[in-house]
């Protein structure tokens, strides 16, 4: 039976289903509970907002669905030249971007830029809003922040990219491990090695992980529909974990726009940039993607390079501005997507998968 392995064992819900949690704006309360009312594991990104934040959006949830849910955090917040980052550097990034903040007539930041969330100030919200599970990226946290997810009874999923990566969320006693291919949309989490040397895709990350750990494992990039929950069940997975067929829902909390291309011809040409936050990520190529490629070295560090692209109308997920100037976080599975409502998608799933 697919509904029964190692991860709905851990996690009692009824299907190995998860929706990949996305940062920012792009989660939504609609879509987690959804997503865990139909029998899978919804999830929401607080990368981005602070402890008390965090306990409101937990609260939204819980007012939607009484099932499990994923709260989702990244153990490294911030890249380490951010301490470097001067004004003098500032400026030079700037450089880079003067000629579109011109072009629309929009005064760049001003320096310093506001600081963001700290990791060890959200897992405090995470201990006191106690979801059933607490995944993470770009890293692990440390042997005290799991053993309290322990003693509270909140199961932790870590996030791999390369072989090694999940052998160390393994012996770290994490309780599952995401493998994420390259060809997955948005953030390239690797933690181990640099992203750009990490770029293994997910029918090949897969095997080698199901060999090597015997922890739950969930399968993550170029899954969009239920041939890739086959594929990926038949490699070794426990569970899939779904993100760009979610967020081209409209339950999801992205644009109408971002959706329009996800069903476009568009979402056929995807590209690793760093342009948008400093991080190297997968979204549909535009102008500033390909304008700037050559750049990529020389943008300021995380999470500071998205204050800085946040101005030109990169951010937030509602805002309709010029599309060549706004990420489209998009995996390379996304020409196969077929469903605007996150109910049908899920439920096109499981009937496939169960005839």
């Amino acid at each position: 039976m697919w509904t029964k392995t190692k991860f709905t064992r851990l996690t009692g819900t009824d299907f190995p289903i998860i929706q990949g949690p996305f940062g920012g704006k792009l989660s939504s309360a609609e879509l987690t509970a959804v997503v865990s009312n139909a029998g899978g594991l919804g999830s929401y990104g607080c990368q981005p907002y602070s402890a008390s934040e965090m306990v409101t959006i937990a609260g939204n949830i819980r007012k939607k669905t009484s099932k499990p849910f994923n709260l989702n955090l990244w153990v490294n917040d911030q890249d380490d030249a951010v301490k470097e980052f001067d004004k003098d550097r500032f400026r030079k990034v700037i450089g880079i971007f003067q000629s579109y903040f011109e072009a629309l007539g929009i005064e760049p930041p001003a320096f310093p830029l506001p600081q963001s969330p700290a990791f060890e100030d959200q897992v405090e919200a995470v201990f006191e809003i106690k979801p059933a599970v607490f995944s993470f990226v770009y890293g692990i946290p440390s042997g005290e922040i799991l053993e309290r997810c322990r003693q509270l009874g909140i199961i932790t999923i870590g996030t791999a990219t390369t072989l090694d990566e999940a052998m160390a969320i393994e012996n770290a006693g994490v309780d599952a491990v995401v493998a994420t291919g390259s060809d997955a949309g948005g953030h390239r989490v690797s933690f181990l090695e640099q992203p750009e040397d990490s770029l293994v895709g997910t029918f090949s990350l897969i095997p080698q992980v199901a060999d090597a750990v015997k922890i739950p494992l969930i399968a993550a990039g170029g899954i969009a529909d239920a041939r890739g929950v086959k594929a990926a069940m038949a490699l070794g997975a426990d569970a899939v974990q779904i993100g760009t067929a979610f967020l081209a829902t409209r339950q999801s909390g992205t644009s109408t726009i971002h959706r329009e291309k996800l069903f476009s011809k568009e979402a056929r040409y995807t590209t690793l940039t760093k342009v948008y936050t400093g991080r190297l990520s997968r979204g549909i190529k535009n102008r500033l993607t390909e304008e700037l490629k050559d750049f990529q070295s020389s943008f300021a560090p995380y999470p500071l390079q998205g204050k800085i692209v946040g101005k030109l109308g990169a951010y937030p997920a509602n805002s309709e501005s010029n599309p060549e100037l706004k990420a489209f976080w998009a995996g390379q599975a996304a020409p196969v997507l077929q469903y605007h409502d996150a109910e049908h998608f899920i439920a096109a799933i499981i009937s496939e998968m169960e005839s």
